[in-house]
């Protein structure tokens, strides 16, 4: 179907099956007052030059930018949602694109990596029952605690699960930390803290202080209670060091999960995963004889012990619906002159939330900015490096993932099966988000001081008269929640950076204002759409920049190092051991 460059809104029933011409009782429209992607005002400014243009960043502009940007967030992409119709209309899009600027595909002559995955639809009991010796506790779902699994069944079963506590859940030998030392929890549920021991206190050296590490994330606290046995894992939710409140937790949690199908259907993952609302935490901790303070502060100590929970159990199950099919990652390579078995990776994910609940009476989640931005970046500097008199000596590899909003599923996919080995892959340049608010005077790094590739960003960002400034919300964790982290873990350095502190036309306010109305009103909504206001030359700035860092490391023969102290500094050293 060829893609329509207007789409008139007025009166359009936008659900799934109403695009196929199907009515249905109830279907939303876009308002006529939205003003149609191809109306989008000329930018009121370029990027701001760098030295030798031409050479540089080969034409990458604004306009250019924002003819992906229309493309990529169309209505007619249908909110580029895993699978659906959706998902082919954008995956078969960026192939197009990707063969008309001239790239070869993938090492098996295709476009495509499939990506099998299982969504599974879980409808936990409605409560979670606590057993005890001399009190017995109700939790209600949603009120009290949410629950999923990533196990492929029918019905999963947890039936009078003794619980313990083991504090924040974390097993860290170069912090010399362990919260399961001498503790088994073969068949048990185990409830731990958010986030990680550095983020309570003050001290700067003790993990990374406010700033989260990996040990830090959802994700990580349930892998580890997998590899310990642990039935269950339960975390408990606090606002201040998740950096989001319950209705987060919530809203992820009541949604179909699209989980990697694995060999053993998931077998190997807690048959549990949840999170227990600090209320409900603290009932269960007085339950269990435990001031939940004490235990707080006790488990931020070195040398913490875990323990049991005074004989208290758990029981609850989980109905499962299983849906299982294949998903695409979208890649294309320009070959390198000289070194094309080294490669440069630059990513940005594809999909977004497709068509959901109404808003306004808009249901169509376009995801402009997220992640539409960071295709357009991924698009133009393919053709700007394609459109080089100087191709580069090594290999580019443009890839364009699927499931990042499902927990970075298409880049894990990639990166436990790598179509380009590992020990070969130089490093990964990742865009997502990028701000359509005009020029920035900052280049912010996301993960500051893990990597390298920090030094070619400050040289491209001084050619454009910026400055490198750190992620000014460490504690948040976004250096894992992108997905250049999956290639950070299994030891490819990876670059996640963009400006968005510092506008150059209204200074630091403005910006932080135009951020805020955009993560109140737009994120993750229907509203994150083209908007004719936007200034796309600050991305198309962030884009000659990431070029550029790209170019350098294409001439040159040596690798990008982690730092000392990162904890993927390890994984690279040993994918490194056998290059």
């Amino acid at each position: 179907m060829p893609f329509p460059t207007r789409l008139s809104l007025a009166g359009r029933c936008v659900a799934p099956l109403c695009v196929l011409g199907t009515v249905l009782t109830g279907c939303q429209t876009r308002p006529a007052t939205t003003a149609p992607a191809a109306t989008v005002a000329a930018p009121t400014t370029e990027a701001a030059p760098v030295a030798a243009t031409a050479e540089k960043h080969e034409g990458i502009t604004a306009s250019g930018l924002g003819r992906y940007l229309e493309a990529v967030s169309a209505d007619y992409m249908l909110g580029r949602k895993p699978f659906t119709v959706g998902e082919e209309r954008i995956t078969n899009y960026l192939a197009d694109q990707f063969r008309h600027i001239g790239l070869k595909p993938g090492p098996d002559g295709s476009y495509f990596q499939a990506v099998p995955l299982v969504e599974i639809t879980g409808t936990p009991s409605a409560t979670m029952q606590i057993r005890g010796k001399s009190q017995n506790l109700s939790f209600d779902y949603k009120t009290d605690f949410v629950a999923f699994t990533q196990r492929e069944q029918e019905k999963v079963a947890v039936t009078n699960s003794p619980l313990v506590f083991a504090g924040y859940g974390v097993v860290a030998p170069e912090y010399g930390w362990d919260d399961y030392a001498g503790l088994d929890v073969k068949g048990k549920t185990v409830v731990v803290l958010v986030n990680d021991p550095g983020n309570a206190g003050n001290d700067t050296t003790f993990f990374k202080g406010k700033a989260m590490t990996y040990y830090g994330r959802w994700t990580y606290k349930y892998e580890e209670a997998a590899r310990h046995g642990a039935t269950g894992l339960l975390i408990v939710h606090d606002t201040k060091p998740a950096a989001y409140p319950w209705s987060v937790v919530l809203s992820g949690a009541i949604s179909p999960k699209l989980r990697a199908q694995t060999a053993n259907k998931g077998a190997d993952k807690c048959a549990l995963e949840g999170w227990l609302t600090m209320d409900a935490a603290k009932k269960l901790f007085t339950a269990a004889g435990q001031n939940y303070d004490q235990l707080y502060a006790a488990a931020n100590k070195k040398g913490f012990k875990p323990r049991q929970l005074g004989g208290l159990t758990l029981t609850t199950s989980i109905q499962n619906k299983l849906r299982r099919q294949t998903s695409k990652n979208v890649l294309a390579v320009l070959p390198g002159t000289t070194r094309p078995d080294e490669y440069i990776i630059y990513s940005a994910h594809w999909d977004h939330f497709g068509v959901g609940k109404a808003i306004a009476g808009d249901s169509i989640y376009n995801g402009a900015v997220d992640d539409g931005t960071g295709l357009a970046a991924l698009l133009s500097i393919a053709e700007a490096f394609q459109q080089s008199p100087q191709k580069p000596a090594r290999s580019i590899v443009f890839l364009a993932v699927t499931g990042e909003e499902q927990g970075l599923l298409g880049s894990a996919y990639y990166a436990q099966h790598p179509p380009y080995p590992l020990n070969k892959t130089v490093a990964d340049l990742n865009m997502d988000m990028l701000w359509p608010y005009g020029p920035m005077k900052d280049l912010t790094v996301i993960g500051y001081g893990q990597s390298e590739l920090e030094d070619y960003a400050q040289a491209a960002a001084k050619e454009q008269d910026r400055y490198l400034l750190p992620d000014q919300t460490p504690e948040t964790g976004m250096f894992y929640r992108s997905d250049h982290f999956n290639f950070a873990h299994v030891g490819v350095p990876s670059l996640y950076a963009s400006g968005g502190f510092e506008s150059r036309t209204g200074g630091k306010e403005a910006i932080a204002r135009q951020r805020q109305n955009y993560t109140t009103n737009m994120y993750h909504k229907p509203a994150d759409q083209l908007d004719p206001s936007w200034d796309l030359s600050g991305i198309a700035q962030d884009a000659q920049l990431y070029f550029r860092v790209g170019q350098q490391l294409a001439g040159e023969t040596t690798f990008p190092k982690w730092r000392e102290g990162s904890e993927f500094k390890g994984a690279r050293d040993k994918s490194m051991g056998g290059k």
